[in-house]
């Protein structure tokens, strides 16, 4: 687990500073020079503002400062391994595949101990003993190659000074706490080691697997609970035993305290009857919940008895779900509609349905002009999405996504929506959504980030260096696209192949680069390992200038052996460079983005490439996963499903930090403070200016 330090340095990309009053000056100046220079050979710098406060430190407290600093920074871009190559000249004399197999063959016959291996009439290439081992050490590598040209291209990302390890942290805690849209797991593990440091709560925790989190802390501390339905109860339960807070899988429940036991039967009698409604989505884990808690022994909850009743069949709750499908199903759409206006967000997530129902469509929108002020920001957000994906259906048909990045397209067989109720809907959000933003004050806004997506969940997407919410386009710089993913076993062999699809214009003519095809004129792999018990990296180097596709589509396919998730380590990027740089296979002041691989599908698609009219690439970030095979999974094997996920969410309209900006820009004054939003904050922003980069965009949704 990171340290509080390490997740501000790479959350934040600030170097938490305490600097004492009494502070003797040593060699600090000295000591952070040294640190930059270090700092930017992975593609990192001080700030002049971090390097003026290193310098008032003691420098023996600067080197121990910046010897966590860089381990935070190298691991966040990936540099924490070495990366080695299967063909030890990679790009420059990639054999054909033939070729390659021809030698490795001859190779084998020619050894006589290796030729006893072989038994015709069937040969397995893949066991050829050449084959699938690095041949080289990585010193010998890096013998090879010359040394990266530094060019003003380069990736440089700056270290800002940050105030002390407390205050950072809690900056930190409140930001995730307070997040409007779901987190990532890797980020509800974080808010889990800050909810143990920080002792002050932020005013409002709107998403419930957040406040899980927080409410196992506050539960080993004896503390009142934050709870309001008896899914809550049942989240806090999961999440102290070790298990899922969102509630997809199944959790074994340990055994609690006496005390514990008290605390969430306390909670779960604290409650209105009508909440009992929601037991029935969880029913089985109720059960197994029940035996655990021995609610019998506490008969001063008769409430919290009644959950447990609920669950064995034994009391009958009616849900609200039920009771409303039970009036669509009988045709009594305005009772449904006035249900739901009892809970706003279900109404407008059931907008496109009920208007397709034949009912009212005035009613049903005056319905959702009332709900619309007492929903959550989320989902008016993820609704002005939808609707505006109704008025030009894409013609891949519809995606779903779920909570872990496995994805999946259908045809669209929904009737259209009226363009009247269309557009009034669509009124009715903006008016909402533009009337809770703040005034920002001067508004700045850096171009480069108005095509970046709204991150109305960060469920899919795993923190990392250069990381976007799903669907967010940026430009991709350099003549030289470089692909990469490392991954280190952790118990049984296991072997990931990197490799490429590329497709014309209209997602067709497709062909790749893999482990099956080595080269193709303008792209090159680096060689296939199917071992990583050291850990194993492999690249596809592709000349953009040259491709003669506009398409190209990176993933990583699991063989063989570990799930992402399995793997001791995992994770996947991709570097540019200009022509004339020439550099080790993997030098990390050319990556551009590296992120952690996980999820239980076995074929990860992280983002697409894409080549526009004027001939500038750029990409469209995917993180999509799909189920793929057991073992044996292939880019030839799965070419027509990913093109088509691809072109899905090519196809999709997102809605993007332009949409926002435009409302914002409505509101703004020309007085007060300055409200800044970019993917990184310039140094020379007024003091007291509200800042919004890539780490933060999740505080623009508004509450």
């Amino acid at each position: 687990m990171d340290t509080l330090e390490s997740l501000v340095i790479t959350r934040r990309l600030r170097v938490p500073l305490d600097v004492p009053a009494d502070a003797v000056r040593g060699w600090g100046e000295v000591a952070a020079r040294q640190l930059d220079a270090a700092l930017l050979s992975v593609g990192f710098k001080c700030s002049a503002a971090l390097l003026a406060r290193l310098a008032e430190l003691p420098g023996e407290a600067v080197v121990d400062l910046g010897v966590r600093v860089l381990t935070a920074v190298r691991r966040l871009v990936g540099d924490h391994v070495q990366h080695n190559a299967y063909f030890i000249d990679f790009p420059a004399n990639v054999p054909g595949t033939l070729e390659f197999w021809a030698g490795l063959l001859r190779e084998t016959l020619l050894d006589p101990v290796a030729a006893a291996r072989v038994r015709p009439p069937t040969l397995d290439l893949l066991s050829l003993p050449g084959y699938g081992r690095y041949r080289h050490a990585y010193a010998e590598l890096l013998a090879v190659h010359a040394e990266l040209i530094p060019l003003a291209g380069d990736r440089v990302t700056v270290l800002e000074p940050g105030g002390s390890l407390e205050s950072e942290a809690r900056d930190l805690y409140f930001s995730l706490a307070g997040s409007e849209v779901p987190l990532a797991a890797e980020d509800l593990a974080a808010l889990r080691s800050l909810a143990s440091f920080c002792t002050e709560q932020p005013e409002r925790i709107p998403v419930r697997e957040n406040r899980a989190v927080l409410n196992e802390v506050r539960l080993a501390a004896g503390l009142p609970l934050l709870v309001d339905t008896v899914t809550d109860v049942l989240r806090l339960a999961c999440g102290s035993s070790g298990g899922d807070v969102t509630l997809a899988t199944t959790t074994r429940f340990r055994s609690f305290r006496r005390a514990e036991r008290r605390a969430l039967l306390a909670a779960l009698d604290e409650l209105p009857p009508a909440k009992l409604g929601d037991v029935a989505r969880h029913r089985e884990q109720w059960k197994r919940l029940g035996e655990r808690l021995h609610p019998h022994e506490f008969p001063q909850f008769p409430r919290a008895a009644q959950v447990f009743e609920v669950a064995r069949g034994v009391r009958k709750a009616a849900g609200f779900d039920s009771r409303v499908e039970a009036a669509l199903s009988a045709g009594r759409t305005a009772h449904a509609v006035q249900l739901l206006e009892n809970a706003p967000g279900a109404l407008l997530r059931r907008i496109d349905h009920l208007l397709r129902t034949g009912s009212s469509a005035s009613a049903v929108l005056d319905a959702a002009g009332r709900s619309a002020e007492r929903a959550s920001g989320r989902v008016l957000l993820s609704l002005r999405e939808h609707l505006q994906n109704r008025i030009v259906p894409s013609a891949a048909g519809r995606v779903f996504t779920n909570r872990y990045g496995r994805a999946w397209t259908a045809p669209d067989g929904r009737a259209p929506l009226g363009e009247k109720a269309l557009s009034r809907m669509l009124a009715i959000l903006d008016e909402e959504i533009t009337r809770r933003l703040p005034d920002p004050g001067e508004l700045v806004v850096d171009p480069a980030v108005l095509d970046v997506a709204l991150p109305l969940s960060g469920k899919a997407v795993a923190p990392g260096l250069g990381m976007l919410p799903r669907g967010s386009l940026s430009q991709v710089d350099g003549e030289r696209l470089r692909f990469f993913v490392h991954w280190r076993q952790a118990g049984r062999c296991t072997d990931y192949d990197l490799s490429a699809l590329m497709l014309d214009a209209s997602y067709g003519d497709p062909t790749h680069i893999s482990w099956t095809n080595h080269t193709n004129g303008f792209a090159h792999y680096s060689g296939d390992l199917t071992d990583a018990s050291d850990g194993a990296s492999e690249f596809i180097d592709i000349r953009l200038s040259e491709a003669n596709r506009p398409i190209i589509i990176p993933q990583v396919n699991i063989y063989a052996g570990e799930r992402f998730d399995e793997a001791a380590e995992a994770f996947f990027g991709f570097m540019t460079r200009d022509a004339e740089q020439e550099g080790r296979p993997f030098e990390p002041r050319t990556v551009r983005m590296k992120s952690d691989l996980r999820g239980s599908g076995r074929i990860a698609l992280p983002l697409i490439f894409l080549r526009g009219d004027d001939g500038t690439w750029r990409a469209k970030w995917l993180h999509l996963y799909l189920k793929g095979h057991l073992w044996s999974n292939q880019v030839e094997g799965n070419r027509a499903t990913a093109s088509l996920l691809a072109r899905s969410i090519v196809e999709r309209d997102y809605l993007r930090v332009r949409y926002l900006a435009d409302l914002l820009r409505t509101k703004s004054t020309t007085t007060g403070r300055t409200t800044y939003i970019g993917l990184e904050a310039p140094a020379d922003l007024p003091p007291g200016s509200r800042v919004y980069t890539a780490g933060t965009l999740h505080e623009l949704i508004p509450a």
